[in-house]
């Protein structure tokens, strides 16, 4: 086995009943779960356990929940597999929760953080009208070419894949781009139920008020190297997360291009925590010969153990 990478997914992974099986099986996923409804002053433990759809659809729901579930996964594997990952990265979201794991922030820092961002993304995302489309198989070129045409009103929110691009930015901008895509030629474009134009400039207040926040957190060098979002690279020092982690809120996920810096420095594992494969699916599609898993419940935790070992 070459190196491992430990992956936590962001906003859209979340599902009504997650993290109940780790809550009910490892005491360290209970702690995180505790930990979470006195921290925040929510009971987050009914909103992953019991939430609706549409509950967990909203920004100030599915940003702590998912994390959360993503936080109490990792404490049960360590529970149970002695195994340390080489690094750590995160979608989006998941960055932050990728902080944690990396030693960067305590779990009450990191919840907090966590809590604050989503309160003003969503803010954000009520102040402005922005929209979301993935665009799957088109030249990244036709892309760049239909969104200059916009005069920055939209730009790239995720890399997800060679084959799956998310645009961001004014409602009625994405939607130009979107029939212009369409016009020529591209056959599958996909609006995103989401309630803002994350990954934008429109998320530009959210960062300035999110930064305010993070300056009273205390961040440490990480113990395991992070790849960040915003530029794909290997990341230790406390003070350059500070500036990553508001950036981030309106910069572009440099999804794909973290997978291959990963793979070309020898990584061949990746391990997804939380819920849902999103980030295994994309990795696959990326680099389709290295051995991916997911641990969003206890089987799947056993069948990582049973496959890697301890």
């Amino acid at each position: 086995m070459g190196k491992i990478a430990f992956m936590f997914p962001g906003q859209g992974s979340q599902m009504t009943g997650m993290g109940k099986a780790f809550y009910d099986a490892c005491s360290a996923s209970k702690k995180v779960f505790e930990m979470a409804n006195a921290v925040l002053n929510r009971n987050i433990t009914k909103l992953c356990f019991e939430g609706s759809d549409e509950e967990l659809r909203e920004t100030l729901n599915s940003q702590p929940a998912i994390s959360v579930t993503s936080i109490a996964a990792l404490e049960a594997f360590k529970e149970q597999i002695s195994i340390k990952p080489d690094y750590v990265l995160g979608h989006s979201l998941g960055e932050i929760v990728a902080y944690y794991a990396a030693g960067v922030l305590n779990l009450e820092d990191t919840l907090k953080l966590i809590s604050k961002r989503a309160l003003y993304m969503q803010k954000a995302a009520k102040n402005t009208k922005g929209k979301m489309a993935a665009i799957v198989k088109a030249d990244i070129n036709l892309i760049n070419q239909c969104i200059e045409n916009t005069m920055g009103a939209v730009s790239i929110a995720n890399y997800n894949s060679q084959q799956q691009i998310v645009i961001t930015g004014e409602a009625d901008k994405v939607d130009e781009v979107c029939e212009s895509l369409s016009a020529k030629g591209v056959k599958r474009i996909v609006p995103l139920a989401v309630s803002g134009a994350f990954h934008s400039l429109l998320m530009a207040p959210a960062a300035n008020d999110f930064s305010d926040f993070v300056n009273e957190i205390n961040f440490d060098n990480a113990q395991i190297p992070v790849i960040t979002n915003i530029d794909a690279q290997k990341t230790i020092h406390a003070k350059d997360f500070k500036v990553k982690v508001v950036k981030q809120i309106y910069s572009s996920v440099l999804w794909l291009q973290s997978v291959q810096n990963l793979v070309g420095n020898g990584v061949d594992t990746f391990i997804e925590f939380g819920e849902g494969r999103i980030l295994s699916g994309l990795v696959k599609k990326i680099a389709p010969d290295v051995n991916v898993y997911n641990v969003s419940d206890m089987e799947t935790l056993k069948d990582v153990k049973e496959k890697i070992g301890v």
